[in-house]
């Protein structure tokens, strides 16, 4: 799982387009949303691309298992013990991105079901 040069994620991860970084670690980078559906709302992404939560899983569940331990991290860096962790996997449900990144949303309340 190399990076994708047409890959958005992939080009922030390089540094090529700008990003507010929260998190910078070694397999996960971490940065506010550009549309935020929450007073906090981060994506965190593997450095690794690859096109969805599923994908990323079956390729390396260690590092998957990383994107939720960096999840908690920022929102507790952020004051946040309660938090939303969201992956859209396909077109049809929202992923508008085809690289694995889990939205870490907080700071308001959030309803069930979501959406």
């Amino acid at each position: 799982m190399s990076a994708d040069p047409d890959c958005l994620f992939c080009k922030i991860i390089a540094g090529a387009i700008p990003a507010e970084i929260v998190h910078d670690g070694e397999r996960t980078l971490a940065f506010r949303d550009i549309n935020p559906q929450a007073p906090m709302h981060v994506l965190v992404v593997p450095r690794a691309h690859a096109h969805n939560a599923a994908d990323s899983a079956e390729a390396d569940a260690a590092m998957f298992a990383e994107i939720a331990t960096t999840a908690r991290t920022v929102a507790r860096a952020e004051g946040y013990d309660d938090y939303r962790l969201v992956f859209n996997t396909g077109a049809g449900v929202g992923q508008t991105v085809f690289h694995t990144h889990g939205h870490v949303l907080a700071g308001r309340p959030m309803g069930w079901p979501p959406g």
